[in-house]
């Protein structure tokens, strides 16, 4: 695949991937973090954020970053879920590559092994810890072991912006791909219901989790500042 070069919207770097697969084939070779944009992380990225995102792989995640794509020309770009892309890397390196993870509750992460040793039979996991990590001590130990057994690919799901700041440190020590996956074991295991399909395919899933979660309207009205931010073209 060739060289594919990022956008910058509000100075947040973001690949414009035509499918899933282009943005697996991009970054199978490459020692980097996958990190989803969204509206609100194209906002209210701080410095250390941006320079994070802007060093690795940020993809669209959200709809607001697909928008906003498209006005720059993208046309063909698509938006990628963080919570399908994980499986659809696992689907394409179960038999060749290794791999390890972190983050949810222990009883989340327990399930989550679980359920992904009887889907990929051959599936090699060589650690795996929740991401109740409170220390400076237990993160250093984290580290220190995945740089010991050296996973492959390495999903933390303990949310944004935590998760890539601690990929980050992880990154410096032992080069793989990572990924951050906020919310994504407790779907995956049934504890958390995404969407209806409907919804997601018409991009509505922000509008369904306000439904079912009204508090979230917080989060929502940075959406449609974004939309305006757009139209404007202040993005």
């Amino acid at each position: 695949m060739k060289e594919l070069k990022p956008i910058s919207l509000n100075e947040v770097h973001t690949f414009p991937f035509k499918s899933p697969q282009d943005l697996i084939s991009y970054a199978s070779d490459k020692k980097k973090i996958l990190i989803a944009v969204n509206a609100e992380k194209i906002l209210h990225a701080t410095e250390e954020t941006k320079k994070v995102i802007n060093h690795n792989i940020g993809y669209a995640d959200g709809i607001g970053a697909v928008m906003a794509l498209k006005r720059k020309g993208e046309h063909d770009v698509v938006k990628i879920p963080g919570c399908e892309l994980w499986l659809e890397i696992i689907k394409n390196f179960s038999n060749t590559k290794s791999f390890y993870l972190v983050g949810s509750k222990p009883e989340i992460i327990e399930k989550t092994v679980t359920k992904l040793k009887l889907e990929y039979p051959n599936i090699q996991i060589l650690g795996y810890r929740d991401g109740y990590i409170k220390t400076i001590e237990e993160s250093n130990l984290l580290i220190k072991d995945i740089k010991n057994k050296k996973p492959d690919v390495v999903f933390v799901a303990m949310g944004s912006p935590k998760q890539e700041l601690l990929m980050e440190e992880m990154l410096k020590e032992h080069p793989a791909i990572y990924q951050g996956l906020g919310g994504s074991f407790d779907v995956y295991t049934g504890h958390v219901k995404r969407a209806p399909k409907w919804w997601v395919k018409n991009n509505l899933e922000w509008a369904y989790r306000l439904v079912k979660q009204p508090t979230r309207i917080k989060r929502q009205i940075h959406l449609l500042i974004f939309i305006w931010l757009l139209f404007i073209n202040r993005i």
